[in-house]
């Protein structure tokens, strides 16, 4: 019986497969519980699963791959259309085999154990930056309601509102008082939270070689680094610059009939938290250089600061790109060769 190709529909405690007998053609489904997947597949002869890019999905990738099966992910977006009438594991595994039949369809990069550790760093960061955020807004209102007006922005608020605590205090009952200063304890615990995994992440980038090189170009940092470093590994599951930073969402969207082609706005689309380190960093270099490059100050002439930045951003996308897949060091004054075709 050859099983050449595997839809896998991953969950907490059920997996769902679905398959096509090669001999009779015959549709087969299973289920099984999630401690008996890797025993399933460990006897068989080498075959292609199939999963949806969620939860769980790189390290199942990393299980079923250590047992000699080629293993693909599948944007999830890309397998929703090939759901049919009602939802459920057996569609979604019957979706997932229909899907992995479309060669046009992009398979999602299989991370290592080690790239996802280094992403996890960056999401929990993430997670504690919007604590932080939520814990002053939520300040903030509370002392609204009490007629306390702080100033915009988190460091100019919390320092007005040290500065001014006596005059504040006045204005409010004492249980509120008492509500400010726990408020003020947890930001206080938040930030060394913050400044813990930033050193954490300062202390990878000197161990990961690409992190260091990416480092040198201007516009990314020691967020961006260690983050694009991650994301890429070695950069040979993108064929090319271009087709990393599309992978980002750097490039406009389009949409055509009748052979007219309208270009709009930003994609927007694949790695929301990469796009706005890279965009971040392309308005700091705008922002902050004293000497551009000639292409970027004669583009800032007759474009708009915004298209210029994304602009910039889709470069350094590019740029980080050709980095790790050629393994070159950064040089600002670099000019690559125009191919013949193009020179023609």
């Amino acid at each position: 019986m050859d099983r050449t190709t595997y839809g896998l529909d991953l969950a907490k405690n059920v997996m769902q497969l679905h398959w096509v007998d090669a001999q009779t053609g015959e549709i087969k489904r299973k289920k099984m519980p999630r401690a008996k997947l890797a025993e399933y597949f460990a006897p068989l002869q080498p075959t292609r699963v199939a999963m949806e890019a969620c939860g769980s999905a790189h390290h199942w990738a990393r299980v079923l791959g250590d047992l000699g099966h080629q293993v693909e992910l599948l944007p999830a977006q890309h397998v929703k259309p090939f759901v049919r009438s009602n939802k459920d594991d057996a569609a979604d595994a019957r979706a997932i085999w229909v899907a992995a039949q479309h060669e046009d369809i992009r398979r999602v990069p299989i991370k290592s154990r080690e790239q996802q550790a280094v992403l996890a760093v960056h999401r929990t960061r993430s997670h504690w930056v919007s604590v932080r955020t939520a814990t002053v807004n939520a300040l903030r209102g509370l002392l609204y309601e009490f007629g306390v007006v702080l100033r915009g922005g988190r460091n100019a608020g919390l320092k007005a509102l040290a500065q001014q605590r006596a005059e504040i205090d006045a204005q409010l009952p004492a249980t509120l008082q008492v509500l400010v200063d726990g408020q003020l304890e947890m930001l206080v615990q938040v930030e060394q939270r913050i400044e813990a995994l930033e050193h954490q992440l300062a202390a990878l980038q000197k161990q990961i070689d690409s992190a260091r090189t990416l480092r040198e170009v201007p516009g990314i940092g020691l967020l961006g680094a260690t983050a694009l470093a991650a994301t890429l590994g070695d950069g040979k599951d993108w064929r090319s610059g271009r087709e990393f930073s599309a992978s980002l969402g750097l490039v406009p969207a389009h949409s055509g009939t009748g052979g007219k082609t309208r270009v709009g706005k930003l994609s927007k689309r694949g790695d929301s938290y990469l796009r706005t380190l890279l965009i971040n960093g392309a308005r700091s270099v705008i922002e902050r250089t004293k000497h551009q490059p000639l292409w970027l100050e004669k583009m800032l002439a007759r474009r708009p600061v915004n298209v210029v930045v994304v602009a910039l951003a889709n470069k350094m996308a590019r740029t980080a790109w050709a980095l790790i897949a050629h393994g070159r060091t950064y040089q600002r004054e670099w000019k690559s060769n125009v191919p013949m075709a193009c020179a023609s």
